[in-house]
């Protein structure tokens, strides 16, 4: 709707016409909706929102800024309507630390800690030195590319200021260090 509309419509619902209410209402109403929708993910809540968004931008309408597009700002409040309403949502949960009371007792919880997994982290190590190891066996020119590339994050043109060569160069090096440690690395899956 063009910013000139909007504004009639704003200022002929502060005087009090019901009908511009309902073309604003009906302007906005579905952009409104996708964009409580996008946030709280539950129609029946969405559509809610959206009523309650209406309700708060007529009520508040006399504090709207006609410097701004009146969209933006009721968009604004759909936005701060949907994340009022999931910081005001109870989450459901239980205390890991307080102790269960059921017929029979008080009952704690223990609870398993796999967070370390020796396997794994041994598997991640070899496939570290294996990657290590694919590297230092690259000829010197890959090698070199390669390291001041992913282990000191270094630029392209960093790189060719500090070999002395052309970027393209650089380029092509490390493109060709990469395929030579594909092929190294595949006998590490």
């Amino acid at each position: 709707m063009p910013i000139e509309s909007e504004q009639a419509l704003v200022k002929s619902a502060l005087g009090g016409d019901q009908k511009a209410y309902k073309a604003l209402f009906e302007t906005y109403r579905q952009a409104i909706f996708h964009i409580t929708v996008k946030i709280v993910r539950n129609q029946d809540e969405a559509n809610d929102l959206v009523q309650e968004t209406f309700i708060k931008a007529f009520g508040s309408l006399k504090s709207y800024d006609h410097n701004y597009r009146f969209s933006t700002w009721l968009y604004k409040i759909a936005a701060n309507c949907s994340i009022d309403f999931l910081r005001k949502r109870k989450i459901d949960s239980m205390s890991l630390d307080k102790p269960i009371t059921t017929k029979d007792g008080d009952v704690q919880m223990e609870i398993p800690d796999d967070t370390y997994n020796p396997e794994k982290d041994l598997r991640s190590r070899q496939q570290s030195t294996g990657i290590e190891e694919a590297i230092d066996s690259l000829p010197e020119k890959y090698k070199e590319v390669i390291v001041l590339r992913h282990k000191e994050d270094k630029s392209y043109e960093e790189i060719a200021d500090m070999l002395k060569v052309p970027v393209g160069t650089v380029k092509a090096r490390i493109f060709r260090a990469r395929e030579l440690l594909k092929k190294k690395l595949k006998s590490l899956r």
